[in-house]
């Protein structure tokens, strides 16, 4: 795990992301979620948002990727911004939001950031057209 750490370090991972990636929080699925939405990238990395809302307010928020470290960091990130928000908190989080939280993120990954925020948002979107 070591040798991961230090790899990740060398490739301009901050020790936050790393976490993230290595702990895998909030990868996994919401069974019946009040919505769910997938999205790939131009780079081919996919991503899958699932969402529990209660109330106007994000309750719980989990994601599925096929995809590099860049984007589990990044899914990790915004799951746990977006949690315990109401949705016009949430709609207004942005990829800044997510390298801020993250301490950075290496330029080459800045995409992966982009991902995670297109399919949040378009998770919303596909809520607010079904209420």
């Amino acid at each position: 795990m070591d040798e991961i750490r230090e790899l990740l370090t060398k490739s301009g991972y901050t020790n936050k992301a790393i976490e993230y990636y290595l702990n895998k929080i909030n990868v996994g699925r919401i069974e019946k979620p009040t919505v769910q939405f997938a999205y790939t990238g131009p780079c081919g990395d996919t991503m899958e948002i699932y969402l529990k809302i209660e109330s106007n307010i994000i309750k719980d928020a989990k994601f599925r990727a096929v995809g590099c470290v860049g984007t589990f960091s990044a899914g990790s990130a915004l799951t746990d911004i977006a949690k315990d928000k109401n949705l016009e908190e949430a709609r207004k989080i942005t990829e800044s939001d997510i390298v801020n939280h993250l301490e950075s993120m290496p330029q080459q990954k800045e995409h992966c950031v982009c991902l995670a925020i297109t399919t949040f948002q378009k998770a919303l979107e596909k809520y607010r057209k079904t209420k």
